[in-house]
């Protein structure tokens, strides 16, 4: 693995921004740009390298799923979340339920090439990022470096996933967004329609905020008084919990079936890292992590349980220290993660996000910046393989072989 670097294209800003990357050039309060998409340079793996993020991150998913069924079995775990009563009881049978489904999430693994990926988190309620991993730096890619592969399946495998879904009687659904919510979860929400359209599946587009509750009929509603389904929110589970409405999800009430479920809740949650390590010690893709100290670790990150973006992660340790001020995790509590280096790339620090859909691992983005704890003001920046581009029959082939559960 290694950075290079790269002639951006004359009319990259215009490209993006068509693509629907609008937040592509970003403004900090005192009028500085802020490059978010960074095509002046790029990331080239080796197929050896993909070959091996693929592995770990199905690995990583299976132990995920795995330690979901440990954390709704202890009432501890569920408390420290600190969501409504009744909550466990509702991951629980979420957990349980077959019918219930699940459609992406994307890991945060810290890896240079050499020796082992390691994991940071599991975006697995709400992950964003996708429009520019699925989308922009394919046609980056492809009027770059057309003779070159790239790790990205992504826009194929959402097609193939709601495709199989269609099969199985989800003709329509509605997607959600918090009307107040950035503007890349709006871009990200327009863009898992259309691949849902793709797959011949309906869609219907409805604020958070514009739902309503049928109190006869016990079912949620959209502006239009059409029943909702089936519904792709994207919003924290555990801020639906705590609406107006969480007392319905908690009971059970209502024929709306969630995407993601409310048991992805866990996964996105920091508590999945110290489950991961209590339950697989030692594992070479994992961090030592806790939930009441830091115990023999000399260099380690707080992480609040529902943080993103670095909101309110704290190094600490032997001659290093850096913060991100809370803003939306306040009175959380933390867990305690030992500090790994990100990879140095002469100043700039990737974070490899390897994406699932569907169960299996689809794709990778990498997100780099010039601080330790990546925030807001990381850069997206493309990546290829240092091998030819595979052919659209193998493209067929792998899809035909990959089995979304």
């Amino acid at each position: 693995m290694r950075r290079l670097a790269s002639e951006p294209r004359p009319d990259w800003l215009a490209k993006v921004e068509g693509e629907g990357l609008t937040y592509a050039v970003d403004r900090a309060e005192d009028g500085e740009q802020l490059p978010y998409w960074d095509e002046s340079a790029c990331y080239v793996l080796s197929e050896a390298e993909v070959d091996h993020l693929e592995r770990v991150t199905d690995d990583l998913h299976a132990m995920a799923v795995e330690a979901a069924g440990r954390m709704v079995a202890d009432p501890s775990v569920v408390e420290r979340l600190g969501l409504p009563p009744g909550s466990g009881e509702l991951l629980a049978r979420s957990l349980d339920d077959p019918d219930e489904i699940s459609l992406y999430g994307r890991f945060d693994l810290a890896w240079d090439g050499t020796g082992e990926p390691r994991l940071l988190e599991y975006n697995a309620d709400t992950p964003a990022g996708l429009v520019e991993a699925a989308v922009c730096q394919w046609t980056w890619l492809e009027e770059t470096h057309p003779d070159r592969d790239q790790w990205n399946m992504l826009h194929e495998h959402l097609v193939k996933r709601w495709g199989d879904l269609r099969s199985q009687g989800v003709d329509v659904v509605h997607f959600a967004v918090g009307q107040e919510e950035p503007t890349e979860d709006w871009v990200t929400v327009a863009y898992l329609r259309d691949t849902a359209q793709e797959a011949s599946v309906q869609t219907l587009g409805v604020t958070v905020e514009d739902i309503g509750w049928h109190h006869d009929r016990e079912v949620f509603l959209d502006p239009e008084d059409v029943e909702m389904r089936y519904c792709f929110a994207m919003y924290p589970t555990e801020w639906m919990l705590d609406s107006i409405f969480g007392q319905h999800l908690i009971a059970g009430r209502g024929t709306t079936r969630w995407i993601e479920p409310p048991w992805k809740l866990l996964l996105g949650s920091k508590a999945l890292l110290p489950v991961l390590w209590d339950m697989f010690p030692g594992h070479p893709n994992l961090l030592p992590s806790y939930f009441d100290a830091p115990y023999a670790m000399r260099r380690y990150v707080t992480k609040p349980l529902f943080g993103w973006e670095g909101d309110g992660v704290e190094i600490h340790g032997e001659a290093i220290a850096e913060s991100v001020p809370r803003s939306h995790t306040e009175g959380q509590q933390v867990v305690y993660q030992q500090y790994v280096d990100l990879p140095d790339f002469d100043g700039h620090h990737p974070v490899l996000g390897t994406w699932v859909i569907g169960g299996r691992a689809a794709g990778l983005g990498i997100r780099e910046s010039r601080e330790r704890i990546t925030t807001t003001r990381a850069r997206f920046v493309p990546h290829l393989m240092d091998t030819p581009r595979s052919s659209p029959d193998q493209v067929a082939s792998w899809l035909a072989d990959t089995d979304h559960r």
